[in-house]
């Protein structure tokens, strides 16, 4: 069985209604009816998962086809990148025939070295696409972006909003870390947020959000997989989502969260998921997610070959001493990107388990937390899960 097998092509009336050359759909490999886009040489695949059946009050989020629209009447970004349009996934026989589907075709791509690129769908099917690293023999770290945090009750029935359970209850365990941008505390039991920090996951309320993004990018930095509820964006911006609600991340800080995942080294597949067409007639929504895809797609083409792409050999190396730990902190800065890391010690003997992990984005105001004498929160939890 090949990949084209898993996909509905594109209709080429798409493509054909954009005019113009430096329209976006002229550099994208587009699977059309009997012919199925060639890999080689492609860093990102698309493709829409027109599955539902999980999704708590937010039937008919099938939206890949309705964002298309709008992705391929923009321009094209400065640098030269290959991507792929492999159409969509439909819903399976049985919604576990589409969750085998997405971890095949998502296994196969991680394999070749291409990035899926989900538009969903429920965001569920994030499990479907954390269980295609399940064969990669490393841990991985997770990003959601959601204005609730999507854990339920132990033994519930597998839905959209507590899909991460399964997902940090799966066998083998191979979640390092989750990390959620833009919960809203009211909508979040603080029970939940309790067990969270003992856990020592990493979170971002809104507020903290939109007084200042930067301080999300280490995290986004250091996911392999993003998963963007684009619930979590404020109805007035995004309308087409039956849990959007009054308040949410602006449009502009979809985007630039979006255009963070692009450039991190580190990630290798990233979903949007939650669009539902019949709640967006004028395509408030589906414009913003094309937008958001555009600047995932040019984020990768401004990508360094940082860490774990290339070595912190030419990296800038500070040492801190705290008079209130036996702690020595260790920082790196890259001379490529400006961008910074701390170097976090893991146990003997579990190099290849942790190596990915002990050498943690962080930002510089971090690094002068060091210098004032206090430890930085984001080195203390990352201790805690090595050891």
């Amino acid at each position: 069985m090949s990949l084209e097998d898993f996909f509905q092509p594109i209709d080429f009336e798409l493509a054909s209604d954009q005019h113009g050359d430096t329209r976006l759909h002229q550099t994208l490999r587009i699977f059309r009816e009997g012919n199925f886009p060639s890999l080689e040489g492609v860093k990102v695949a698309l493709f829409g998962i027109n599955e539902d059946r999980r999704s708590d009050f937010n039937q008919g989020c099938k939206g890949a086809t309705r964002v298309r629209h709008f992705l391929y009447a923009l321009h094209k970004y400065d640098a030269p990148l290959e991507v792929a349009d492999l159409g969509n996934i439909e819903a399976g026989h049985s919604i576990e025939d589409t969750d085998a589907a997405v971890k095949l075709v998502c296994t196969e791509l991680l394999k070749l070295n291409v990035i899926p690129l989900i538009i969903g769908g429920s965001q569920d099917l994030t499990y479907a696409n954390y269980t295609a690293y399940e064969n990669l023999e490393q841990t991985v770290n997770l990003v959601s972006v959601d204005h609730r945090l999507d854990f339920g009750e132990a033994g519930s029935s597998f839905t959209s909003t507590n899909y991460l359970n399964k997902i940090v209850l799966h066998q083998p365990n191979y979640l390092f870390n989750f990390s959620n941008i833009g919960h809203q505390r009211y909508l979040v039991d603080k029970d939940l947020i309790e067990l969270m920090e003992k856990m020592y996951f990493d979170l971002y309320r809104l507020g903290e959000v939109n007084s200042n993004i930067v301080n999300t990018e280490p995290a986004v930095r250091n996911a392999d997989i993003v998963s963007f509820d684009i619930s979590s964006v404020r109805y007035s911006d995004a309308p087409g989502s039956s849990a959007s609600g009054p308040n949410g991340l602006y449009g502009e800080y979809a985007c630039q969260l979006a255009r963070y995942a692009g450039m991190s080294d580190k990630l290798t597949s990233f979903g949007i998921y939650e669009y539902q067409p019949d709640l967006d007639p004028r395509g408030i929504t589906a414009h913003l997610i094309a937008q958001m895809i555009w600047c995932f797609l040019e984020g990768i083409t401004l990508r360094k070959k940082d860490f774990p792409i290339g070595s912190k050999e030419d990296y800038t190396k500070y040492i801190v001493d705290l008079s209130t730990s036996d702690h020595q902190l260790v920082f790196y800065k890259s001379p490529r990107s400006d961008r910074w890391w701390m170097d976090v010690p893991y146990p003997a003997g579990m190099k290849n388990k942790f190596e990915r992990h002990h050498l943690v984005p962080c930002t510089y105001d971090e690094y002068q937390t060091a210098t004032n004498d206090d430890m930085p929160n984001r080195w203390w939890r990352t201790y805690q899960k090595l050891t």
